[in-house]
């Protein structure tokens, strides 16, 4: 695992060093995107159920069901206290802004404390296994590195083939995720750093494979939770043209306060909390707890995810949908559009589950020549266009097509109204 995990690392460096991300993630669209969102979403669910199945089989029937009570309320708690904002007038406004904020870590501290007080710290629990020691957990190892250099020419030579995987998966796991947390809807102006961000998970995965410990990729490394966290509204002060004077509009625009502290902040908080005298507080975290906490960043992964407002749009009655722009001949396309995204993810996750899972990424990749090859044979172009759009640039491939055949001119594509479309569906739910 050291020199796959190596040579992942100069992979990445390569990566970043090309500039890949200009050249790679320029034809992935939002269809591609949010296969690939609603895919961690039911990731974390499935890992919240796989905590209580192991609960299940080691604890007490009482403790099993209070475990059950347990993850599920570190969810209802988290998602309760996330919508702190809108609790005005009650509380100051920088109270409801640190219950928003920190949701999850209120909740997750109300869990843990809970089965200590009165007759619940009688039942028997699961939680999480730490070291009290400084030293590597594995018995066979004195030392925290690994001796890789001990390891057969012909060996290290092999193990660029699962560092290639690795690179695969990481770079697309990252830029996708990164793309998701920087959308139009979040309001950022600060460029994305995707070269800096490869450089630095190259970095981490190499020192992974000299410690000799699993990678330290993230699920989702760049959770929209985070994003969602960050969020306020703003005045934005817009030029437009009435009867030929130009005017000063105002305009509420949401927007994400770009900052380092609070990576940074928790960066530090996880640096000191893997040191002995600390691990100790983690050691007193039910896993029932880390359930409810995948089930509440699953929840929050999927509650911005158009795909979401898509399927309700499948259960409520024709006459009470929204009035769809008069290019659109009809929501049945966009219903066909939807299920389709929906069975790929669930196709994917299958292949998760199996030994082929390390091979998920390359499926996620093989959506974008799909949707731009074949999926405009069988959508006509006003569907593609409101449901679709390309993920890091402003328009879609419908409008690409357009410009190369002279129908329209730059200035006329408009990549604001899928987003208004989702923005007002979310508004309403």
């Amino acid at each position: 695992m050291a020199w796959a995990l190596i040579h992942a690392g100069w992979m990445h460096f390569v990566l970043a060093i090309i500039n890949a991300h200009d050249w790679t993630m320029r034809y992935v669209t939002t269809f591609s995107t949010e296969v690939f969102s609603l895919l961690n979403s039911i990731i974390y669910f499935h890992k919240a159920v796989q905590e209580l199945q192991r609960a299940h089989n080691h604890l007490s029937f009482a403790a099993f069901l209070y475990a059950t009570i347990g993850a599920i309320g570190t969810m209802l708690v988290a998602i309760f206290l996330s919508t702190a904002e809108k609790w005005q007038p009650l509380f100051h406004r920088y109270v409801r802004m640190g219950l928003a904020e920190y949701a999850a870590a209120i909740s997750i501290i109300i869990f843990i404390g809970m089965p200590h007080v009165g007759e619940l710290a009688s039942l028997d629990r699961s939680t999480l296994h730490v070291n009290t020691s400084f030293k590597p957990s594995h018995p066979e190892r004195s030392v925290f590195f690994v001796q890789f250099w001990h390891l057969p020419v012909t060996w290290i030579f092999a193990a660029i083939i699962p560092g290639f995987i690795i690179t695969v998966l990481f770079f697309f796991d990252h830029e996708v995720s990164s793309i998701i947390c920087t959308v139009d809807r979040y309001g950022t102006k600060k460029p994305g750093g995707f070269a800096w961000d490869i450089i630095l998970l190259g970095t981490t995965t190499a020192l992974c494979g000299i410690l000799g410990i699993p990678p330290a990729n993230g699920l989702l490394p760049q959770a929209p939770l985070h994003s969602e966290s960050l969020m306020h509204t703003e005045k934005e002060e817009i030029l437009i043209s009435v009867d030929g004077e130009e005017k000063v509009e105002h305009r509420d625009v949401n927007r994400v306060h770009e900052q380092r502290w609070s990576t940074f902040l928790h960066a530090g908080a996880i640096l000191i909390f893997v040191s002995p005298p600390f691990q100790h507080l983690l050691g007193l975290t039910p896993t029932s707890v880390l359930a409810g906490l995948f089930m509440f960043m699953g929840e929050q992964s999927l509650s911005v995810n158009p795909i979401l407002y898509r399927f309700f749009h499948l259960l409520t009655p024709p006459w009470e949908l929204p009035i769809l722009p008069h290019d659109v001949k009809g929501y049945r396309g966009v219903h066909v559009y939807t299920i389709v995204q929906i069975v790929i993810t669930v196709v994917i996750f299958v292949v998760t589950l199996t030994k082929a899972a390390p091979a998920f990424p390359v499926l996620i990749i093989i959506l974008v020549p799909i949707r731009l090859l074949f999926m405009n044979k069988l959508w006509d172009r006003e569907t593609l266009r409101f449901v679709d759009a390309w993920a890091c640039r402003k328009g879609t491939p419908e409008d690409d097509k357009d410009l190369l055949a002279g129908e329209v001119s730059e200035k006329d594509v408009s990549p604001t109204v899928r987003d208004i479309r989702f923005q007002s569906a979310a508004s309403q739910a």
